[in-house]
């Protein structure tokens, strides 16, 4: 298998996995239209997803640290898709809630240990990093024209045809996951011990910034489609293109992230990053007309271009326990922010949408506060020295292709 192959078949296997993350906030309209749940009704089933991958994906990272699992791969896509697919097929809340959460759980057995196998496959570049991660928020973009394709068919009763893209994924991983025990194998014969402690401390305010993060970027995820159909007027084309666009700036900031990172340091970069987002989210909120297209845009790669980065800082504030960092930075506190959603959806039951949205500006700020307190690893002079586990961090490696 050619060096890059590797990493090319996770980002795409990541694509078929985070089509389910994005599955749940595109499908929230069609629950409300079908079934007439109100919002705070129907950001519950947002909710279900976003709690048990939240609680989950910590003890699947302890898991990984303790064992290599790569066939969790194949396995928690395969879940991941099931759960999504049986979701439409009872009217019954309370079943829609658990087939919901069965995916979620999916999604939070694939993310730790993808994040391990990934930093191995790519040996510690972020360059690859970001181009695996690219393939995760590829899958966010298709999520909604996917939902949008099967909805049009017959709605909520075909979404078994959502399972399709877990059975690709699932047979991508398989050819793959050989070569990647051997990779983890050769690493742990070769990795030198970590050239310093773990920085539990950087770790911590790290993980409070992806929370604030996640909260601005599933709080929009879940309720634009409806706001730009609200502001714009139109029918569900102008909510799934809304959605779309925020789904695919997301791409150029992942590809972006990891370009800039192999220039300058990464705290740096993401630090700039969220400030430039805080302007761009206060114009969606408030920015009248189809401005709000461009304005999307810029929010998702705003919010984008520190996602890769955020996940090898976290392994190298961690060097002892990448597969628990991996799984809360790529994980835990990316899907934490839908347990705002509710809150969110009941705010603008009460008022308006736009007043609901509008707390969503503080986020990347409280995110840029703390990004100000972080040392980047490795710099001579920073609180840490993290090293990297599995392979030297750089941007050396050439781009998958």
């Amino acid at each position: 298998m050619r060096r890059n192959t590797p990493i090319v078949l996770l980002s795409v296997g990541h694509a078929c996995v985070d089509i389910y993350q994005g599955s749940v906030a595109a499908l929230v309209p069609f629950f409300i239209a079908e079934r007439s749940y109100s919002l705070a009704v129907a950001s519950g089933i947002v909710l279900a997803a976003s709690l048990l991958s939240s609680v989950a994906q910590p003890l699947f990272g302890l898991l990984t640290d303790c064992w290599a699992m790569p066939w969790l791969l194949p396995v928690s896509t395969l879940l991941g898709g099931l759960g999504i697919a049986l979701s439409g097929l009872s009217g019954s809340y309370p079943l829609t809630l658990v087939f919901v959460a069965l995916s979620g759980i999916g999604v939070a057995a694939y993310h730790p240990e993808s994040a391990r196998v990934a930093r191995i496959a790519g040996r510690g570049s972020h360059r690859a990093m970001g181009w695996f991660s690219t393939g995760g928020t590829v899958g966010f973009a298709l999520a909604p024209l996917m939902v949008a394709a099967v909805m049009s068919v017959g709605g909520l009763r075909w979404t078994p045809l959502l399972v399709l893209p877990a059975l690709v994924g699932a047979a991508l991983c398989l050819p793959v996951v050989r070569v990647l025990q051997q990779r983890q194998a050769a690493a742990i014969r070769t990795a030198t011990p970590p050239a310093g402690s773990d920085d539990v401390a950087s770790f911590v305010r790290l993980s409070l910034a992806v929370v604030f993060r996640s909260i601005a970027f599933i709080g929009l995820s879940t309720f634009i489609a409806l706001y730009a159909r609200q502001r714009l007027g139109g029918g569900t084309a102008v909510g799934t293109a809304a959605l779309s666009v925020l789904y695919l700036g997301s791409t150029v900031g992942a590809v972006l992230g990891g370009s800039l990172a192999a220039r300058w340091d990464r705290v740096a970069v993401a630090r700039w990053s969220y400030l430039v987002t805080v302007a761009a989210v206060a114009c969606v909120v408030w920015v009248p007309g189809p401005a709000v297209f461009l304005f999307l845009a810029l929010t998702s790669a705003g919010l984008y271009v520190p996602f890769s980065l955020q996940v090898t800082l976290g392994q190298d504030y961690l060097p002892s326990r990448v597969g628990t960092a991996g799984g809360i930075t790529l994980g835990l506190t990316v899907s934490v922010g839908g347990l705002a959603s509710p809150a969110i959806g009941a705010l603008a039951d009460a008022t308006s949408l736009q007043t609901a949205l509008a707390p969503l500006v503080a986020m990347p700020l409280l995110s840029w506060l703390l990004f100000r307190t972080l040392p980047e690893p490795g710099v001579p002079g920073a609180e840490s020295s993290g090293a990297v586990a599995a392979a030297p961090s750089g941007g050396g490696a050439a781009k998958p292709g």
